[in-house]
């Protein structure tokens, strides 16, 4: 039986470029693979007669034989047989799916960015809301200046013994073949025989470089800055890697923060809360004075207008809110203990005029024990 021409089984032109020959190849071996017709024997002698036809015309010296004397050049470069040529079965399955899986084609260098860092910056409150400049020191692996990356003292290389250059070694299960990345060169298909006695032949070393970093006004926990090309170097020319700064903003003594308001408690004595007064009141840009009101209970909140957090993504300054926390006195003296007990009693012979919140509460009470024992 009289084979098919070579260019028809792989559907090309006979001027059709390498590239051209190894897609068409490629889409008609995915098509007619065993393991996607089984038990369909005609797709897998189709499959067949394309791996013999990719065989030749992939090949230089085998194409142009077959150009110029027809099957009777390659005949004999093939074994005499269909499918014996240089790609088994095993190897045109390595070939259609290798590029997937990062192999395929020959122990060429793969350009691999770098890897990105983290850094963690702890930040005081003052510093995340006014914003700052400060310099971080961060380990990071560049590129060996004594041997330039290369890892080899003479800058050169040999094939790799263990994939003969293809980066791919690969283990035969049956007809189905398992390609990896070569454990010895780790997929370059390059061994180097004089490794660089700085980096120890893996091209890199270990430094501690510092950095200025510039931090915006408003920052908040949880907010990243991003450097652009100060991580980890890339692998065989491929670019660095970023650099994080994960802003941490610590525990302040006074304020505490929530978005672009800012929080404190205030204490007060019982006469200013009774009687009403002035307050100095901290703020992060200075002190302001608070007039407190007359009959002031715990709990109240004022509200300073513009004294918190711009927001580092835009919109209006925040507020301070001063939480006011009546204090109760401490450590009395006898006549301060009888000035007091005066006072309680002058309090009993006005009713519930005093303490309107300790009356209804009572109340409260007394209307809950009833619905009880009703």
């Amino acid at each position: 039986m009289e084979k098919a021409d070579f260019y028809k089984t792989l559907e090309v032109a006979r001027n059709a470029s390498e590239r051209e020959i190894k897609k068409s190849y490629r889409r008609l071996a995915m098509k007619y693979h065993p393991d996607r017709n089984t038990g369909n024997t005609d797709a897998e002698e189709k499959f067949k007669e394309i791996q013999e036809a990719y065989a030749i015309l992939s090949d230089e010296q085998k194409r142009s034989a077959y150009d110029q004397f027809g099957h009777a050049g390659v005949d004999q470069s093939m074994g005499g047989g269909r499918g014996h040529g240089g790609d088994s079965f095993s190897d045109v399955f390595g070939d259609v799916f290798g590029d997937i899986f990062g192999g395929g084609g020959g122990g060429r260098s793969q350009v691999t960015r770098g890897a990105d860092l983290r850094y963690n910056l702890d930040l005081s409150l003052e510093e995340a809301v006014s914003g700052m400049e400060t310099k971080i020191k961060i380990p990071t692996s560049v590129s060996c200046t004594s041997c330039k990356g290369t890892g080899s003292k003479s800058g050169k290389s040999s094939v790799c013994s263990s994939c003969a250059g293809h980066g791919q070694v690969r283990m035969q299960q049956g007809m189905f073949s398992v390609q990896q990345t070569c454990p010895t060169c780790r997929g370059t298909g390059s061994q180097i025989n004089d490794p660089c006695g700085k980096c120890r032949g893996t091209g890199k070393t270990k430094e501690q470089k510092t950095l200025s970093v510039k931090i915006p006004a408003g920052v908040d926990t949880g907010d990243r800055i991003r450097l652009g090309g100060e991580g980890e170097a890339g692998e065989h020319g491929g670019p660095s890697g970023d650099l994080y700064v994960q802003v941490n903003v610590r525990n302040h003594a006074i304020f505490t923060r929530d978005g672009a308001n800012l929080y404190c408690d205030m204490p007060i004595s019982f006469a200013t809360a009774a009687l009403g007064g002035e307050l100095e009141v901290p703020t992060l840009t200075g002190k302001v004075k608070l007039k407190v009101p007359s009959e002031t209970q715990t709990g109240k909140l004022f509200r300073l207008r513009g004294k918190g957090v711009k927001p580092v993504r835009g919109g209006p300054v925040g507020d301070l809110m001063c939480r006011v926390n009546v204090e109760t006195p401490v450590s009395l003296t006898s006549e301060q203990k009888a000035l007091v007990e005066q006072l309680e009693a002058s309090f009993k012979t006005g009713g519930t005029t005093h303490h309107p919140q300790e009356h209804s509460w009572l109340d409260g009470v007394k209307s809950f024990f009833d619905k009880i024992k009703s």
